[in-house]
């Protein structure tokens, strides 16, 4: 087995402001190999300086190897790993600039760099289109390819690289946000059709009027995912959380509903309870005053009974009264209601929502900005061979068939 760990940087940059970035890049180096031991640590196209430059890049652009190639290869001799990463980079002539990859070792030596063969949109107004795909032979992480941005949604690039013995294809790229779901399944694909492994590291924030979408991830020679830093894992926490709030609100609504309802009900039974007293006490003085004493006997019998008629007496008194407290409460539980639903119909009225009022269960999750960090994964490189063996990917091609499509290009 040939295990190896990477680790692919999720990092937003300063646009032009290169001593900046590369202070940010070494404190992730810093951050990664602290916590565990990283062979390989990918960071973003152009993450030295940023995407939209047009022709500041002029003056950011380094020569091969320069100033901030010197210092990320001592910090991976400090940290003992390989670093890719991109920037822009000139020729001794200066106006050729290249859109570059540049990887360095852990003796800090310059393993090599790739300049981006296929460019997009404004790039062709700064940069100069490469022309090889090469392959760095590294010996301790196996055989590495370097792409950049929009190589991805090229197969030839990939399929050249492992046709040529790559184990590894590190993307570095400046991917938007609005064509994010294409970054992920290009990624897979790509490391799929070719049984290759597939470090992409994608930038995050923005520039001057793009975006871009982060989602940066480790692939296997199947097209499954090792590590990622998924912006939908994000979006389904926070809407997880949401419906967790939502739904105490339902219930805290629910109880209140119950206890004023209990309220209502004991208002009701207190009413009936004080109407009841106050029709016994009437019956009861109207029979005290038809009846008259007529002998001792009958006297001395009004007597005895005189405190059990006070008993019977302050009975409904009792009654009534608690009847009364019962009445107020329910009262008072009414008036707070009538109150909740006056502010609450006035907030409406002037375009607010009630504050106890639960949002709908259909309102949709906020969208998640897709955040700075890292992922790191371990894969096996002796894998790919084991693929290619198995799959016959890239022994079952027609490359007679294909001569007649080359013609094309």
């Amino acid at each position: 087995m040939r295990e190896i760990t990477v680790a692919t940087v999720q990092m937003k940059p300063e646009l032009g402001r290169a001593e900046n970035n590369l202070v940010k890049m070494s404190d992730f180096i810093s951050t990664i190999t602290s916590q565990q031991k990283v062979d390989l640590i990918v960071f973003p196209e152009l993450i030295t300086s940023g995407y939209e430059l047009g022709v500041q890049f002029t003056e950011l652009a380094q020569r091969v190897p320069g100033p901030a190639i010197n210092l990320m290869a001592q910090r991976a001799a400090d940290a003992g790993v390989f670093i890719a990463f991109g920037l822009a980079t000139k020729e001794k002539v200066e106006s050729i600039l290249y859109n570059s990859a540049v990887l360095v070792g852990p003796e800090g030596e310059l393993v090599g760099h790739y300049n981006k063969t296929h460019l997009r949109g404004e790039e062709r107004m700064a940069f100069r289109e490469g022309f090889r795909l090469p392959v760095f032979d590294t010996g301790e992480i196996g055989r590495i390819g370097l792409m950049l941005g929009w190589d991805l949604a090229f197969p030839e690039v990939a399929r050249a690289m492992a046709l040529d013995g790559a184990e590894l294809i590190c993307c570095l790229a400046n991917w938007e946000t609005s064509i994010i779901d294409e970054w992920k399944i290009y990624t897979q694909a790509r490391a799929f059709e070719n049984a290759v492994y597939m470090a992409a590291a994608n930038r995050v924030g923005t520039d001057v009027t793009i975006s871009f979408g982060g989602e940066s991830m480790i692939v296997g020679p199947r097209g499954r995912i090792y590590a990622a830093l998924e912006t939908e894992a994000e979006e389904k926490k926070n809407w997880l959380k949401e419906q967790q709030d939502l739904l105490k609100e339902i219930e805290s609504l629910r109880s209140a509903k119950s206890q004023l309802e209990a309220l209502i009900e004991a208002r009701r039974e207190a009413e009936k309870a004080a109407e009841a007293a106050r029709k016994q006490a009437e019956e009861a003085a109207k029979d005290g005053a038809k009846d008259k004493p007529e002998d001792k006997a009958d006297a001395k019998a009004d007597a005895k009974a005189e405190p059990a008629k006070e008993s019977a007496a302050e009975a409904p008194k009792d009654k009534e009264k608690e009847g009364k407290v019962a009445v107020a409460e329910g009262d008072k539980a009414t008036k707070d209601q009538k109150d909740k639903d006056g502010h609450d119909a006035k907030d409406a009225k002037d375009g607010k929502e009630p504050k106890d009022a639960a949002r709908k269960p259909s309102e949709p999750p906020k969208k998640a900005e897709p955040a700075e960090g890292y992922c790191v994964a371990r894969i096996d490189l002796d894998e790919v061979r084991h693929f290619r063996e198995e799959f016959q990917t890239l022994q079952s091609r027609q490359p007679t068939v294909y001569k007649a499509i080359v013609r094309r290009y």
